[in-house]
């Protein structure tokens, strides 16, 4: 009884929620390059919202695995006011949030929340990237939410776009195919015609097409740094905001297209020896079912001479990419130091033995960057190891790059609010920015740092849209300082503003370069941790 009861209470809250938002909402509708759509007006926020707008055909049938087709116009109006499905991927992240209608191969839709009045135009964009390695993601998640950076004068553009084996599959027979002889890279593709996208009808919704700034964390980062890369994207955009993510080795390098063939094939293999015709006749629910059993995580980016040329740092270093003010950044603790440790005590000799086992011809030198004599070291070091490993030098080296091969500000920050307690004891925090089911026999480690994915919602202004924390008012400050901070730059390529402490740009050649704290009290420092980036970047040798 007391269960109904509670089901009862929870369908009464729903029902009286949605409708508090019906009544403060009309319809409007907007005339695009293929049609007219009809979007929700809410007359409490300012803020009108087109949810699943199509930005290109299908991607089913024999247009899987091809780059996304210009969708044909359509009569009449068509209705977007609820979120389209999201990519077909499996339960990669079990913490990911979603307000999607489902999982589908046709999933190319986007969303937009705009502030724009009558005669409103000009206004600045920003069209944001998931995260979730290329295997997962959602651009409906809450904490991508559009509406708060939209009520500062903005508006806010989220895309899906394909991923794992529908998104990034390469094949000598897909290959062979297509007018650009490559395969592959299908979801970068699709982030490509978002952005192309936003330029043919961004003015429709108030937006200024020379104005866009893209932005991403994690996977969604990485698109970034490819994006500014691209010959494709890289003349789309104004700015670029990267969180702990860019496509250098070791995170999530691209690879040639013959590596990426190989694994293409041997994928086929796996399914039967299917050809690219049998595999285009299965159903999504084989292909799901046939990339779940091979244990895969995803496909690799391409260097396919089409989207991308060369690897990032060859492209940087000639300065061929997206000559726009970057500002991008990392967390303090993006993964626990148990990556590194392999679940070893946090003693000195372990920790010694560990940074011997993976850098025996520079062993000394590592034990000096990363500080090991107690226990409490040793933590700190093993997280500060595992995360540089994982994804900050990537970031950083991204950061370095743009800096010293252009003239346009970039600005580098380090966040490191430790998160609020959980609201529910049983769960535990999650690697892609929720919650999971914790293990109540594992004791929960004290966090040292702010964790990969957590800034997210700080930065978006979404802190109320996520329920798992029990946010404090020092948890609202840093939100509306970061908050600030991206939307100052996404309308003028400079994070200042009023009130905010001043954030100093990095310059060429700066041996100690300035980066952001960003937490209860940001203030910008000259970096003290350089010298571990500089040595992983001789380690990985990206030149």
């Amino acid at each position: 009884m007391k269960k109904i009861i509670c089901l009862f209470s929870l369908i009464m809250f729903a029902a009286t929620v949605t409708h508090a938002q019906s009544i403060n909402t009309f319809a409007v509708q907007t005339t695009i390059e293929n049609g007219t759509i009809e979007g929700n007006y809410d007359t409490k926020t300012g803020v009108q919202t087109y949810f699943g707008i199509p930005f290109a055909k299908p991607p089913v049938g024999d247009l899987r695995w091809k780059a996304p087709q210009a969708l044909e116009n359509w009569k009449g109006v068509k209705e977007t006011k609820k979120f389209s499905a999201r990519p077909m991927q499996k339960i990669v992240f079990g913490d990911m949030a979603s307000r999607s209608s489902g999982l589908s191969e046709d999933c190319l839709y986007l969303n937009v929340w705009t502030p724009a009045k009558r005669n409103t135009k000009d206004l600045p964009v920003l069209l944001y990237f998931y995260g979730g390695g290329n295997s997962a993601g959602d651009a409906s998640e809450p904490r991508y939410d559009g509406e708060s950076m939209a009520k500062k004068g903005i508006i806010v553009v989220t895309c899906n776009y394909r991923l794992n084996v529908f998104g990034f599959l390469a094949h000598p027979e897909l290959s062979a195919e297509a007018s650009y002889k490559a395969s592959g890279n299908y979801g970068m593709l699709d982030q490509v015609a978002a952005m192309k996208w936003v330029n043919k009808n961004i003015a429709a919704f108030g937006g200024d097409p020379k104005k866009v700034t893209i932005a991403g964390e994690s996977a969604g980062s990485i698109g970034v740094s490819m994006q500014m890369s691209s010959p494709l994207g890289r003349n789309l955009i104004a700015g670029a905001i990267g969180e702990s993510g860019a496509g250098i080795n070791p995170t999530m390098a691209p690879v040639t297209l013959a590596e990426a063939e190989k694994m293409g094939v041997e994928f086929a293999k796996k399914a039967g020896n299917l050809s690219i015709k049998q595999l285009r006749a299965l159903s999504a629910r084989d292909i799901y079912e046939i990339f779940d059993e091979s244990k895969m995580f995803g496909f690799p980016i391409v260097i396919d001479n089409y989207f991308l040329p060369k690897t990032i740092p060859q492209i940087f270093a000639a300065k061929e990419q997206a000559q726009v003010p970057l500002l991008l950044g990392w967390n303090s603790a993006e993964i626990p130091g148990g990556a590194f440790m392999y679940g070893m005590p946090n003693t000195t000799e372990n920790f010694i033995t560990r940074v011997k086992k993976e850098y025996p011809d520079n062993a000394e030198e590592v034990l000096k960057l990363y500080p090991h004599s107690t226990e409490a070291e040793v933590i700190l070091s093993s997280t500060a190891l595992a995360s540089d490993r994982f994804i900050s030098y990537s970031t950083w080296k991204w950061f370095d790059l743009h800096r010293n091969n252009s003239s346009q500000p970039v600005y580098r920050y380090l966040y490191s609010k430790i998160r609020p307690e959980l609201v529910d004891k049983t769960l535990g925090s999650g690697l892609a920015g929720g919650t999971v089911k914790a293990d109540a026999a594992a004791p929960r480690p004290k966090p040292v740092g702010a964790p990969h994915a957590c800034e997210i919602e700080y930065c978006m202004g979404n802190l109320h849209l996520v329920k798992d924390y029990a946010w404090t008012a020092d948890d609202y400050k840093v939100s509306e300082t970061m908050n600030n901070y991206f939307a100052n730059f996404i309308k003028t390529g400079n994070p200042n503003g009023a009130k905010l402490p001043e954030w100093t740009v990095a310059k060429a050649g700066d041996a100690t370069p300035p980066v952001m704290i960003i937490d209860i009290e940001s203030r910008t420092e000259k970096a003290k941790d350089d010298a571990r980036y500089e040595f992983l970047d001789k380690a990985y040798k990206n030149k």
